[in-house]
């Protein structure tokens, strides 16, 4: 049987785990894999290659992002009593956990979007029109409309996924060391004697 402490480590461990390689595929999406096909000569095989690369890590990605809130709900159990006694702790959680649920979302966004733009350079690819790209997401002069909107829409979201796994890891540090003696001490007199 397990203790509490013992729960604490593994679900922060899996934690850890998940968020690192959510944010790390975002950054590396960035700056290697939407701008790997800029080396190709077709604009076609440029979101190819970069849907391809895509598709083969979204097994790894959903793997860390499930990770990452599923041992955050348990480290809000084990840390239950500190939500309660300890100033700070359940708001700063609270905005971690809002942080991975928008963070989650964006991302599923960004999957969607890089699937329009596959889907879309795919069908102008069969009606005979070239596809003009710089890279997965930027554009050039010549690509068609619909493709660069959803392209723009591709560029916000790939750079708020990485801003929003990090801001959700500060979190994570922030509760982590608001479990150390002095932090817990000071956390718990600042519930009791507030002011």
């Amino acid at each position: 049987m397990s203790s509490n402490s013992d729960d604490h480590v593994v679900a922060q461990a899996v934690h850890d785990l998940g968020s690192a390689l959510w944010f790390g595929g975002a950054v590396m999406g960035i700056a290697g894999v939407n701008k790997s096909g800029a080396d190709l000569t077709q604009g076609i095989d440029r979101i190819r290659v970069a849907g391809s690369a895509w598709q083969r890590f979204q097994p790894a990605q959903v793997g860390g992002i499930a990770a990452t809130l599923l041992a955050g709900l348990r480290l809000t159990q084990v840390g239950g009593r500190r939500l309660a006694l300890q100033e700070g702790f359940a708001r700063v959680g609270a905005v971690k956990a809002g942080l991975a649920v928008a963070g989650a979302a964006a991302t599923g966004y960004a999957a969607y979007s890089g699937s329009r733009i596959a889907r879309l350079a795919e069908e102008a690819q069969r009606r005979g029109e070239t596809v003009e790209v710089q890279d997965a997401t930027l554009p050039t002069d010549r690509t068609p409309a619909e493709i660069r909107t959803w392209q723009a829409r591709q560029r916000v979201t790939q750079f708020l996924v990485p801003a929003l796994a990090g801001a959700n890891i500060v979190c994570n540090a922030w509760l982590v060391q608001s479990y150390r003696p002095v932090a817990t001490a000071k956390g718990v007199l600042g519930r009791l004697l507030p002011g």
